[in-house]
């Protein structure tokens, strides 16, 4: 049903668990009922530099830093923001719930738990939390979280498109809107 309707770009048909010279990754691509996304090397990491405060209704920019690259550090009990490397687009009648994968679970990074709508598309904008007292590693272009999807007997009566959703067709990471 991916490579028919498109739903994401790139699609790697199968698990990859390792790179092309045999070094260890957190494994992504094609799983058994889901898919396992990866994440970009694009992150908003927050941080008390500027006192900001985080307000969802009147998000100030100045909450976070921007950084490109390969390997991210989030402080200890901390939050980053990232992007998916994969493009979705969810058909009418299929809902998806995305869950961080559990091998960075185990290591106290928590991937935030959420739907992808019927006919909603766009990059995933990644929630992550260090739990930990410790900086932890985000390694892009690996796996970072698994999405499982459910087809539905019927189509949506009201889809994402159909409500103009605030997050249709979000390219890069997105901060909230209202």
């Amino acid at each position: 049903m991916s490579l028919e309707k498109g739903m994401i770009e790139p699609f790697i048909d199968g698990q990859i668990r390792s790179s092309a010279d045999g070094g260890r990754v957190i494994s992504y691509g094609l799983s058994s009922y889901g898919y396992d996304l990866r994440v970009a090397d694009e992150f908003k990491v927050f941080t008390n530099v500027y006192s900001a405060m985080v307000d969802p209704k009147e998000f100030d920019e100045k909450s976070f830093v921007d950084l490109k690259t390969d390997v991210c550090v989030v402080p200890p009990n901390s939050f980053a923001l990232a992007r998916s490397v994969e493009y979705f687009r969810i058909p009418r009648e299929v809902l998806t719930i995305c869950v961080g994968k559990s091998t960075y679970a185990r290591c106290g990074i928590i991937v935030n738990v959420t739907p992808f709508e019927p006919e909603w598309e766009g990059h995933v904008t990644l929630e992550i939390s260090n739990t930990t007292p410790l900086p932890a590693k985000i390694y892009a272009n690996e796996g970072l979280a698994q999405v499982v999807f459910f087809e539905a007997n019927d189509p949506c009566e009201i889809s994402y498109a159909d409500r103009s959703g605030k997050y249709m067709k979000q390219q890069g990471i997105t901060v909230p809107r209202m």
